[in-house]
């Protein structure tokens, strides 16, 4: 029996050296939905399920509303992670059950970057609170502590320096946190600010430009959908912390500010 993979196009075989995948509005809502249909799978394990009737028109919604496809597919990633850790899989997955995993992590995209739906502009959601549910400041600090020991101990040792001083900062300011109030709060909370800045800027600084160059296209392509919409000024705010995410999540470094 053929593969069932073999049975739709190869994204990369049909696209130009260095070409990247198109996102909602670059090709059309067919070609989108080619992609994730590729992509799921590939998830798959080369059972091909196609995007047709109601699935097509629920993907469709998803490129009409802005959603990369990278991050549509990073959807369906978190989806199936959920699905493999329930133990042996049963049956392949259908793309509309990845609906509730893709908007979370749009969402999510949306609050660190500061894109609007409607407007496209940074920092404002047509009434709607970016910031979100967040968690206890004594929580949050003590997630963060865990993932920067992580990080002190794993194969890249450049930035044990920093994140030494980081984690011991951190620590002293764990147990306090949890009775602070009014200016000492803030106070702590724009120290939180300053140490992710600083975090950022020092993993730039070890960085080659053309690895920074290459976050500045994917920046790109994520904010392609919003950039008609947003101002220059918004957008290039927009860029930058597009830009800070990318690198973030590549080095697997965790949101130290605390909003």
């Amino acid at each position: 029996m053929a593969n069932p993979e073999s049975q739709i196009p190869n994204p990369k075989s049909q696209e130009p050296s260095g070409s990247r995948i198109p996102d909602p509005g670059s090709r059309g809502e067919e070609d989108y939905c080619r992609h994730l249909e590729s992509h799921l799978c590939r998830k798959n394990d080369g059972h091909l399920i196609r995007i047709v009737g109601p699935a097509f028109e629920q993907v469709c919604g998803w490129a009409r509303r802005g959603i990369p496809v990278k991050l549509a597919m990073r959807g369906i990633d978190r989806y199936f992670e959920r699905y493999y850790a329930k133990g042996a899989r049963r049956r392949p997955v259908r793309i509309e059950f990845c609906e509730a995993d893709v908007l979370d992590v749009f969402d999510e995209w949306r609050k660190s970057v500061g894109v609007s739906i409607g407007a496209g502009l940074v920092g404002q959601e047509s009434g709607a609170d970016l910031s979100g549910p967040r968690s206890s400041l004594p929580a949050h600090l003590e997630r963060v502590i865990a993932r920067l020991t992580t990080l002190r101990g794993g194969h890249a040792r450049t930035l044990d320096p920093i994140l030494d001083s980081i984690i011991r900062e951190l620590d002293a300011a764990r147990v306090p946190a949890k009775s602070l109030r009014g200016d000492a709060r803030e106070a702590l909370i724009d120290r939180l600010r300053q140490l992710d800045v600083t975090l950022l800027d020092a993993l730039k600084r070890q960085d080659d430009d053309s690895s920074l160059r290459q976050l500045a296209v994917e920046a790109d392509e994520e904010l392609k959908p919003f950039r008609v919409r947003m101002p220059a000024d918004a957008y290039q705010q927009a860029h930058r912390a597009c830009v800070d995410r990318l690198l973030r999540e590549r080095a697997n470094l965790p949101t130290i500010s605390y909003e």
